[in-house]
């Protein structure tokens, strides 16, 4: 970055050319991104974070039920997050074929027994209800 000259400087203010200010605005994106990575890596590498595999993005992104997708990543049966979780079989197979979208508090066992957030396991909109809010 170039050396930035204000143009003038009071108490209060301090008046910059646009291209001084564009590139200090620049600068601090770069910072902030910069910031935002190293945090990422040192979370990754402490396990607070994980990535997913594309496959798995992809069923996620395609509409496939989060639940089932996260068992499955985790290599789960239906009957062992259902026992980890603490909620009956057939209610876990109704949440992730769609029959019942699962109250408050077995989404949170779930995500509790899944290591993720519950928000995670909420499926998007689908684009349908998006454009008719």
């Amino acid at each position: 970055m170039n050396t930035i000259t204000p143009l003038t400087i009071t108490a209060d203010t301090v008046l910059l050319a646009r291209a001084d200010y564009d590139a200090l605005l620049a600068a601090l994106e770069e910072a902030r991104d910069i910031a935002t990575v190293r945090q990422f890596k040192a979370d990754l590498a402490a396990g607070r974070t994980e990535t997913l595999p594309w496959d798995m993005a992809r069923a996620l992104l395609d509409g496939a039920n989060p639940v089932r997708v996260w068992r499955e990543h985790r290599g789960m049966t239906a009957r062992a997050l259902a026992a980890a979780a603490g909620i009956a079989t057939g209610y876990l197979s109704e949440i992730e074929t769609g029959r019942k979208p699962g109250s408050a508090t077995a989404l949170k066992a779930l995500a509790t027994a899944l290591h993720v957030d519950m928000e995670d396991l909420v499926p998007a909109p689908s684009t349908n209800e998006m454009t008719a809010r």
